[in-house]
């Protein structure tokens, strides 16, 4: 399977991806920063992905900011019924199949690259061996307690630096590879 799959993620210093109780406040703060027409390289990585795959608390989270910003189809991850609105059911579909059979799947019908959205799935996907990068923008804020990015992994991961871009305005975007162990 030739298939990449890519996470993008931003996490604070101290390595939350939200703080306690999912809150995500804490972005809203650190996007002041950011100069307008400046995001980060997410555009260009989004026109790179044919689908973006992501657990049920990351689809819930985002179903409350009320806007679907998405364009590329999204699979959610779940085990359980998935409600999807009327006028999501053309862009969300959910999969209750293991990961490597629904990589398998999307790979064989033509993806080339799937972008892995959220910490439990991001870590899901390195568990399986599958998760190929990740492109994590730290930024300048410490939160203190919430949703750790790799909390829970069972096993030691090696990551190999690919490239390091420093924004001025305080962002620092490190892109890793992922070295799987036989």
């Amino acid at each position: 399977m030739t298939l990449q799959c890519s996470a993008y993620i931003a996490t604070s210093l101290d390595g939350f991806i939200a703080g306690e109780g999912g809150d995500l406040s804490w972005l809203d703060d650190a996007n002041a920063l950011v100069p307008k027409g400046e995001d980060c390289g997410f555009s260009a990585f989004m026109d790179s992905i044919d689908y973006l795959v992501m657990g049920r608390n990351t689809y819930e989270k985002i179903l409350s900011f009320g806007q679907w910003v998405y364009s590329k189809p999204v699979i959610v991850l779940s085990s359980r019924y998935l409600s999807i609105p009327d006028h999501l059911k053309d862009k969300v579909t959910a999969s209750s199949q293991p990961i490597q059979a629904l990589c398998e799947k999307l790979s064989r019908q033509g993806a080339k690259r799937l972008y892995i959205d959220g910490g439990f799935t991001i870590r899901s996907f390195i568990e399986a061996r599958l998760l190929t990068d990740i492109e994590i923008t730290l930024i300048p804020t410490v939160i203190g307690k919430g949703i750790p990015l790799f909390s829970g992994l069972a096993q030691k991961q090696q990551f190999t630096l690919l490239d390091t871009k420093v924004y001025d305005f305080g962002f620092v975007q490190l892109k890793y590879g992922l070295e799987y162990g036989s």
